[in-house]
């Protein structure tokens, strides 16, 4: 698979080039970076490059940037017809409806978390809000203090997973804490008078979200236009 990765130099973007590299079935040619980034033009084990024209030249493209660059990307991924992965957070509701436009020209997978661990955890949600009906709800996530959008992206979706279920949970209700370096942790409590049932995660580094984008690089190869999720990655025997 002829692979790009775009925010190569980042701190994700570095930890997927590594285990794309490590990878046989993975062949990364692009490594695309913003124009004013000082490592354009230098080598990554790549050349970095800031030419969005260069992704044609891929069979796929992980997208981990921010909320502008990864629109200003999509044009580019419709153009060329390139299937892409994007881990990217705090995009806001209406632009999430242009990656929903641009799904009906090329397959992409987006999910506010990659992690397999994580999209497990949202199926067990799932199960276990359609059974506590009448429970009352927390949600609690920590991230470090660099991390921009708070609450979390992960934390809003297993709020909209268990109100999908007939819960009501506001965006405030959810507990975000911002400390040290702390790569993410996400806990819900379900509670009754009589029990108590706690559903936890915690990331111990980043790889386990550039695992997930590989491997949902890998299934998207080949996929008819549409917009899915790391769900149908796991979960869906086609």
């Amino acid at each position: 698979m002829k692979l790009g990765i775009s925010g190569v130099c980042g701190k994700m973007g570095m930890r997927i080039l590594h285990l794309a590299n490590e990878d046989p079935s993975c062949d990364v040619v692009v490594g695309l970076e913003s124009a004013d980034h000082p490592d354009v033009g230098k080598s990554q084990g790549i050349a970095i490059t800031c030419d969005l024209k260069d992704v044609e030249k891929c069979e796929c493209f992980i997208e981990f940037t921010s909320p502008q660059a990864t629109l200003d990307h999509l044009d580019y991924f419709v153009k060329y017809k390139v299937p892409v992965v994007i881990g990217t957070t705090g995009l806001k509701t209406d632009e999430g409806t242009m990656i929903e436009q641009a799904a009906k020209s090329i397959p992409i997978v987006y999910s506010p978390n990659m992690s397999v661990g994580v999209n497990i955890l949202f199926k067990l949600l799932k199960d276990a809000a359609a059974a506590l009906s009448g429970y009352s709800v927390a949600i609690e996530e920590a991230h470090h203090i660099h991390k921009k959008d708070s609450p979390s992206g992960t934390a809003k979706k297993i709020a909209q997973v268990i109100n999908d279920q007939g819960f009501s949970i506001r965006t405030p209700d959810i507990s975000a804490i911002r400390e040290g370096e702390i790569i993410g942790d996400h806990k819900v409590t379900f509670e009754s008078d009589v029990d108590k049932i706690e559903l936890f995660h915690s990331a111990k580094t980043r790889d386990i979200f550039a695992k997930g984008a590989i491997t949902a690089a890998k299934w998207l190869i080949n996929k008819q236009p549409g917009l899915y999720s790391m769900q149908n990655v796991l979960f869906d025997s086609n």
